[in-house]
């Protein structure tokens, strides 16, 4: 396979180290090889890619390994900034600008490499900022949900590297404990950190310098969200994530650490094993799911989305809805109609007030789930609904089927049904004529203003992350 222009750039950075480390010109080093001068000089500069044979030789000469040779490191601080600057001018970035890239030659002092690359960095900035706006998050999240249906949301890779990790972690069957999980990130070269004054606009912190991911105390003894927290900042390293370059890499980069940490608190082969017995029982639901493995009702709908498609060939739909109707999270690839605006986003919508998932909030045992046939223009669809509540208020959590997977659930006997013409207006959107007609004009609502409507996402380097706040957190620990 052919290197690309980068990893021979890196490569010929690293032969020129160990040649002026041996003490060798061009043309000496050339002349043990077999080469001339201006041949080892295109490889040195990036222009040619050398036969293996040609490495052995010099790394026999420079006394070295061609390991050491190939490595994706760079050999120095002059040839990182020189990497870094190539890389940068190569970008589409600096091409769209039409400026001519800065020639750098062996008199081009390491000052102004870095002021040059301190404007690159601040270009690529301003632009992730002007198109991480609200309409471009949804754009990129619409097309990665479309691009997740059209593999089952599995992703294989993933599945293949949790169970790796699991079985190097000594972890059998069961919950996955907060000690396995400890021993997992020691084996990545981490320690587990509880800190009570995390920025507050992370998660977690990972040092990489000091091999520590700091997590907050709150989850202490135990629960769902420290083990799946800890897992996601492993997730990054062990899936070789560098800093998004958009806002799809974001979003990207966070589906994999979220579905990687699914798969370590639910293993695909006991998790799959588990769903099979209960299809074959007719009686698969959430809630036995979430609590064989010691999960959220959340996290336990939201692996079933990656599992029963793939294992089980069951279409299905997921749906997490806030207290005002509106839909935060959403998978589906059993048809159901989503209401969706004229980008195809369906995340922000308010779903139908005859569904499930919006209607479970009226009952009066949120204790359990709840169960309903509904009838749509798509056809007849069964669902299970569970409601939580936040600090940040209600909201309830979806799993349903079409009619005819029904019968793997329980709780198809469910007498209760409802009717949805959604999207048509006259459904649940549009009042009653004589309703309308009396309050038209004697009423002034105040809609409430969201204020993320104002700002562009990111604040720093990373989407929503306050850099500020994480490197003062970083300065004080590492301190300490």
């Amino acid at each position: 396979m052919a290197a690309s222009s980068l990893e021979l750039t890196t490569l010929g950075h690293r032969i020129r180290h160990h040649r002026l480390a041996s003490g060798f010109t061009l043309d000496e080093l050339g002349a043990l090889v077999g080469v001339a001068g201006s041949q080892l000089s295109l490889i040195e500069n990036g222009k040619r890619e050398p036969k293996l044979s040609l490495l052995q030789a010099i790394a026999d000469a420079t006394g070295t390994q061609v390991a050491e040779l190939l490595s994706a490191e760079p050999p120095n601080r002059r040839a990182a900034l020189e990497i870094e600057l190539e890389r940068a001018q190569a970008s589409t970035v600096f091409r769209r600008l039409g400026v001519p890239p800065v020639k750098v030659t062996k008199g081009t002092p390491d000052e102004t490499l870095e002021s040059i690359l301190g404007l690159h960095r601040e270009l690529q900035r301003r632009e992730r900022e002007a198109i991480a706006t609200p309409e471009e998050a949804r754009r990129a999240n619409t097309e990665l949900r479309l691009a997740m249906r059209t593999q089952a949301n599995h992703l294989p890779e993933i599945e293949a590297l949790a169970e790796k990790q699991l079985k190097a972690a000594g972890h059998v069957a069961g919950a996955l404990t907060h000690r396995t999980v400890s021993i997992m990130a020691s084996q990545l070269g981490f320690e587990l950190i509880y800190a009570g004054d995390l920025p507050t606009s992370v998660r977690s912190v990972t040092d990489l310098e000091n091999g520590r991911i700091y997590l907050p105390p709150a989850s202490i003894p135990g629960g769902h969200g420290l083990r799946s927290m800890a897992l996601q900042a492993m997730a990054h390293r062990l899936l070789g994530h560098r800093q998004p370059t958009d806002y799809a890499d974001f979003l990207q980069q966070r589906l994999e650490i979220n579905y990687y940490a699914a798969c370590c608190l639910m293993p695909q082969a006991a998790s799959v094993a588990f769903l099979q017995q209960a299809k074959r029982d007719r009686n698969l639901a959430v809630e036995d799911f979430r609590d064989a493995f010691g999960v959220t009702h959340e996290a336990a709908g939201m692996r079933m989305t990656n599992l029963l498609t793939a294992h089980l060939d069951i279409p299905l739909h997921f749906l997490r809805v806030d207290g005002n109707g509106a839909i935060s999270r959403v998978y589906e690839n059993d048809g159901l109609p989503l209401p969706m605006d004229v980008t195809g986003a369906v995340e922000g919508q308010v779903v139908c007030r005859r569904f499930l998932a919006r209607s479970a909030f009226e009952e009066q045992n949120r204790t359990t789930e709840h169960y309903q046939y509904t009838d749509t223009p798509a056809g007849t669809f069964w669902c299970s609904t569970q409601t939580g509540t936040t600090s940040d208020g209600e909201f309830s959590i979806t799993v349903g089927v079409p009619f005819d997977d029904a019968r793997w659930f329980r709780g198809r006997e469910t007498p209760k049904r409802a009717t949805s013409s959604c999207p048509d207006e006259a459904c649940c959107r549009r009042p009653p004529a004589d309703v309308a007609s009396r309050w038209e004009g004697k009423a002034w609502p105040s809609a409430r203003v969201h204020m993320q409507m104002f700002s562009p996402l990111p604040r720093g380097a990373f989407p929503g992350v306050d850099d500020n706040e994480v490197y003062d957190f970083l300065e004080r620990h590492a301190q300490g």
